[in-house]
């Protein structure tokens, strides 16, 4: 196979790479002397990150859209949480893990801190959202086929018993539109839901435009953003979506158990918790009674996992140091000509064309079993779906051109 143009990867990544860290976070304690630098970028480490990640050391990792690799920081975070818990060393001064995982995720995120939640798993805040609405028979949810299948299952459930309407938007060439959705939106719509980046195919969603659909039917936007998250910038009030969830274990590069949840201020007064607790105790009043948080807090009913917690305070830090515009320009551009390699020969791209997401995916045509092992030979970890027949990769910060280039070459001699 002849090799991608390496002149269009070094103007689109390298470039980029020798960008400054910004300011702040990690940049900040690099600067005092208190964090280990990044490496100098490079054609064969563009962000100066694969140092951070040893996973690179071993395999052609193409799976952060399954299960994001932690860098060495949130492992040393995590090292600390652990040591002092074994030690039942007393607490430490400054802002405990909690308040700097909320601060990180507000200012790399574009919210408040009273806007965030810290729950367990992605699916929880869908959940919060669905029970917290009124629902009546009649009304009717909006999702398409791209999304995460929870959401159809928590969906098929208030089917059931509030005798609301599922209804699920077809995609076409991997691609669903705001006009397909206003197809199929009307006045009886309380919530549209999507995956802002669909873990099927990489497909992302214009958030702005959805919003202002339901809105304009009085109804509300959820946005499932675990694949979306840590992969380009992003403001969430400005981008008009009601609430959020999401998770660390992928591409924040934190760990299963802390997942952020994003609730606009202007929802806190009417949304009531799904379950309650201690956690959600502002203050105690005669009698046994009680008077609750007003922020987006009172989601946290129980205590925290807080090792997770501490792993997502380090792994935001990290990102803030990196820079999510320096990520976005080299994993997308890189995503891009995997899907152009992936289509050069000959396999139908379930991604769409200048998709801005680092998820590429493709059906290979090829038998599934032997594909898998040729793959597990090289080093080369991915995803297969649909029965083996469709092939997701997922480029990361600390890709580079020599793992696409290991995967197209598996393709190709495979053809």
């Amino acid at each position: 196979m002849t090799p991608l143009d390496r002149r269009n990867f070094i103007r689109t990544t390298a470039a980029a790479g020798l960008a400054a860290l910004p300011a702040g976070g990690l940049a900040a304690r690099i600067a005092e002397g208190s964090e280990p630098a990044l490496a100098k970028p490079s054609l064969d480490d563009p962000l100066g990150v694969r140092a951070s990640f040893p996973v690179t050391e071993e395999l052609a990792y193409l799976n952060t859209a399954s299960v994001g690799p932690i860098p060495i920081p949130v492992r040393d975070a995590l090292y600390t949480y652990a040591d002092g818990k074994m030690r039942r060393q007393g607490g430490a001064s400054g802002p405990s893990p909690r308040q700097r995982a909320v601060a990180g995720f507000a200012g790399l995120f574009g919210t408040d801190e009273d806007e965030i939640a810290l729950l367990y798993s992605t699916t929880d805040a869908e959940n919060i959202v669905a029970s917290a609405l009124d629902w009546r028979e009649g009304d009717n949810i909006v999702v398409d086929e791209l999304h995460f299948v929870s959401t159809y299952v928590l969906h098929r459930q208030l089917e059931q018993r509030m005798g609301v309407e599922l209804r699920v938007v077809p995609s076409r060439d991997g691609v669903v539109t705001t006009e397909d959705f206003e197809h199929r939106t009307d006045g009886r719509t309380r919530l549209v839901s999507v995956a802002w980046v669909s873990n099927r195919n990489g497909f992302r969603h214009d958030l702005p435009a959805l919003a202002e659909l339901a809105h304009a039917h009085g109804a509300y936007l959820y946005a499932d953003a675990v694949q979306a998250l840590g992969t380009f910038p992003v403001n969430l009030r400005e981008e008009g979506v009601d609430f959020a969830g999401a998770n660390g274990y992928k591409w924040l590069h934190a760990d299963f158990g802390c997942a952020p949840l994003f609730v606009r201020r202007e929802h806190l007064e009417w949304m009531t918790p799904d379950r309650y607790g201690h956690r959600q105790v502002a203050e105690t009043l005669p009698g046994h009674r009680y008077r609750l948080r007003s922020s987006a807090a009172r989601f946290e009913y129980a205590s925290l996992a807080n090792g997770p917690v501490a792993a997502m305070a380090a792994a935001l830090d990290f990102l803030a140091g990196v820079g999510l515009d320096r990520i976005a320009g080299h994993t997308h551009a890189l995503a891009g000509e995997l899907r152009d390699g992936a289509e050069a020969l000959g396999m139908q791209l379930f991604t769409p064309p200048r998709n801005p997401s680092p998820i590429v995916s493709f059906y290979h045509g090829l038998e599934h079993e032997a594909l898998a092992k040729a793959l597990a030979d090289e080093g080369i970890a991915i995803t297969f779906q649909e029965e083996g027949r469709l092939l997701r990769a997922a480029v990361a910060m600390f890709n580079n051109r020599e793992d696409v280039d290991r995967l197209l070459g598996v393709l190709a001699r495979m053809v």
